[in-house]
C-alpha cells in the first residue's frame, strides 16, 4: 500500500499501459483521475479500479489534439480543489512510416499531442505539488529516445523532444521535491503494437503473428512485455521509495535497447 492516500492523474488510462498503471496504483492505495477522450470507456475503466481502502476515483474527458480545450478542463479541475501529486503523461503514438514520407501536419499533430499537452498538464499541476512539498511526473515515451526505431520517423523525432523537455523540467523542479522521469516501453502487448504489426504485415506480406514474433525476438528475453510490467516501473517511480531518482530514462524493454 505504498501509494495509500496519494492522488494521481493518469492520461490515456482506458486501455493499454495507461489503464494498467491506473489499476496498479489504485491497488496500492492511490485515488485516480483517469483522463481520455471517451466518456463511456473512462467510466468503464473507473468501475474496475480498487476502492477497498477508501480510494475515490474520477474521470476527465479531454482530447489531446486540442490543447486549449485541455487547458480549460485541467484548469477547472484544479480550481475545484483537486491537487494530485502524481502525474502520468501517456498518449498513443503517431502512425508509423519512413520519416522522408511524413507530412508536415503529422509533426505538428504529434508535437501537440505529446509535448504541448504534457506541458499544459505540468503547468496546471506543479503549483499544487510545490505547495504540498512533493511531486512525481512520469512520462511514458519510447526506447526510441535512446535508439531510433525503423519505420517510426515522426515518433522518433517527437519522443526525443519530450525526453529533453522532461530532463529540463527535472533540473528546474527538483529543488521543490518534484521529480520528473521517463519510462521507455519496448514492444508491449497493446493496441498500438498490434496496429503497427498489422501495418507492417500489410506491406511485407507476412502474417501479423509472424511480425509480432519477429518483434519479440529482438529482445534478449524473446518475448513481448505485458502492460502491467511497464506499469510496475511507473508505480515505483511514483512512490516515495523513488525519492532521489530524477531526470532519467528507464527502458522497460527486456534489454532490447543496445545503448547503456
Amino acid at each position: 500500500m505504498e501509494l495509500l492516500g496519494k492522488k494521481a492523474l493518469v492520461c490515456g488510462s482506458t486501455q493499454g499501459i495507461g489503464f494498467a498503471t491506473a489499476k496498479l496504483m489504485a491497488e496500492r492505495g492511490a485515488s485516480i483521475t483517469l483522463v481520455a477522450r471517451n466518456e463511456a470507456k473512462l467510466n468503464s475503466a473507473k468501475d474496475e479500479l480498487d476502492t477497498s481502502n477508501g480510494q475515490v476515483h474520477s474521470i476527465l474527458i479531454a482530447d489531446f489534439s486540442k490543447p486549449e480545450e485541455l487547458k480549460e478542463v485541467i484548469s477547472s479541475y484544479v480550481a475545484d480543489g483537486n491537487q494530485p501529486t502524481i502525474l502520468v503523461n501517456n498518449t498513443g503514438g503517431p502512425k508509423g512510416g519512413p520519416i522522408i514520407d511524413a507530412e508536415l501536419d503529422e509533426f505538428h499533430a504529434a508535437f501537440t499531442q505529446h509535448l504541448i499537452c504534457n506541458h499544459v498538464l505540468v503547468q496546471a499541476l506543479y503549483g499544487g505539488m510545490k505547495d504540498q512539498g512533493s511531486g512525481r511526473i512520469i512520462n511514458v515515451i519510447s526506447t526510441s529516445v535512446k535508439q531510433p526505431l525503423n519505420g517510426l520517423g515522426v515518433s522518433n523525432t517527437i519522443r526525443g523532444a519530450v525526453a529533453n523537455w522532461s530532463k529540463t523540467l527535472a533540473n528546474e523542479l527538483g529543488a521543490f521535491n518534484i521529480t520528473v522521469n521517463n519510462v521507455l516501453p519496448g514492444a508491449t502487448n497493446t493496441g498500438r503494437l498490434n496496429s503497427i504489426a498489422e501495418s507492417k504485415a500489410g506491406k511485407t506480406g507476412q502474417s501479423v503473428g509472424d511480425v509480432l514474433s519477429g518483434m519479440a525476438q529482438l529482445s534478449p528475453m524473446q518475448r513481448i512485455a505485458e502492460p502491467t510490467e511497464v506499469a510496475e516501473a511507473i508505480a515505483f517511480l511514483a512512490s516515495d521509495r523513488a525519492s532521489y531518482i530524477n531526470g532519467i530514462n528507464v527502458p522497460v524493454d527486456g534489454g532490447r535497447t543496445k545503448s547503456l
